[in-house]
């Protein structure tokens, strides 16, 4: 004990007077002396005592020294790690990137207490835990989270994806990085569709060019479209979480359910229904498919489209059925034009109106796809 006390007070009497870049060299020093050479017990308490001593050193260079010398080691001290890991950015970051002595416990605690410096350390660390990347998630700013993103070692769930979608799915970097992401959760990506929409109506040059009121109905448009396009590329399991976020959203309304309907995508518009009805998946399944037009009709109006226009959904029900057993390559153009034809002398006001000029506009568009690939067949 005698002769701990006194290298440490030889130490301290050093430190006094010794200069910074001298103080520096020997933090550096002890702490590589603490992790590489061979000590007695006395020693090493010693010695940790003394770079415990270093900790409130005045200046950054000696901190800086030691956290270098020990904070990549998982036998260093874990106070001073601790320490260091709270000192001013460019002392902090040795611990923060390096150290594998801090738990996702001590990292959480330092994203929530920290600033962004901070956060953009722990985004950068070599591993990033599922914990830690939801604690960024949760407060991390623009600069942090395009690090975590960037980050090919940082494993992110599919909620805190959605969870930065939520928050700065407006900032087109993010919104570019997320959307790359083969993980992305369909909701999410439903999330940052919208945000596309709401920039593109935000810009006055665009409004003062095509008018808000159409520039809004556009706007809708290409995000339903573009939601049903999600919808039938998402694996089952992630049909109910969609559905459910949409509904909640309010965008389950009865054109953008027709539009899935009328593209084919049964597995997300079963999903829907599903929902909407709180019937079993198995039930609705066997009605959509085998059912009667007045059971199909039932079930429509239990899922609350109304009476007026249930009857345009049975029928494209029954035309879907057809066309998919004929031709199940191009079921969009079948139901739309056939659909269109059935209803052509039908008194086509408010809903009705509404949801027939939607059917028009994906018959159209579905006649000028086909023309592009005729052409660029008959150029080839």
């Amino acid at each position: 004990m005698l002769g701990r006390r006194v290298i440490v007070e030889a130490f301290l009497r050093w430190i006094e007077t010794a200069k910074t870049g001298d103080r520096a060299r020997a933090a550096n020093a002890l702490g590589r002396a603490y992790l590489q050479s061979e000590m007695s017990a006395d020693e090493r308490a010693a010695a940790e005592m003394a770079m415990t001593f270093l900790l409130d050193d005045p200046s950054p260079r000696v901190r800086l020294a030691l956290a270098e010398a020990i904070a990549w080691s998982p036998d260093a001290p874990r106070s001073l790690i601790l320490s260091l890991a709270e000192d001013q950015p460019e002392v902090a970051c040795h611990a923060v990137t390096c150290s594998p002595l801090l738990s996702d416990a001590d990292l959480v605690d330092l994203a929530a207490r920290g600033n962004g410096a901070t956060r953009m350390l722990i985004a950068a660390r070599a591993h990033v835990t599922r914990p830690v990347s939801a604690a960024l998630a949760e407060v991390g700013d623009e600069e942090e989270l395009l690090c975590l993103l960037e980050n090919d070692g940082a494993v992110i769930s599919s909620l805190s994806l959605k969870r930065i979608a939520e928050r700065l799915g407006d900032c087109c970097d993010i919104r570019n990085l997320l959307l790359d992401r083969s993980d992305l959760p369909a909701d999410a990506r439903q999330l940052l569709t919208q945000h596309v929409s709401n920039a593109l109506i935000g810009l006055p040059l665009v409004q003062a060019a095509i008018g808000l009121q159409r520039l809004q109905r556009i706007s809708r448009e290409a995000t339903e479209a573009a939601i049903v396009s999600i919808a039938g590329d998402i694996a089952p399991r992630e049909i109910p979480d969609l559905v459910q976020h949409l509904r909640h959203n309010g965008r389950l309304t009865p054109s953008f359910l027709m539009h899935a309907l009328c593209a084919g995508k049964v597995d997300f518009f079963a999903g829907a229904i599903v929902d909407l009805t709180a019937c079993s998946e198995r039930r609705v399944r066997s009605i959509l498919a085998t059912g009667r037009m007045h059971a199909v009709r039932a079930l429509y109006e239990s899922a609350g489209l109304p009476r007026n226009i249930s009857v345009i959904f049975v029928e494209a029900t029954m035309l879907w059925r057809d066309a998919a057993r004929k031709a199940p390559g191009s079921v969009l153009g079948n139901v739309c034009g056939r659909l269109l034809e059935k209803f052509r002398h039908h008194d086509a006001h408010g809903a009705i109106g509404e949801l027939l000029d939607l059917v028009e506009k994906l018959h159209v568009n579905e006649q000028r796809q086909s023309a592009r690939v005729y052409a660029a067949l008959a150029a080839a």
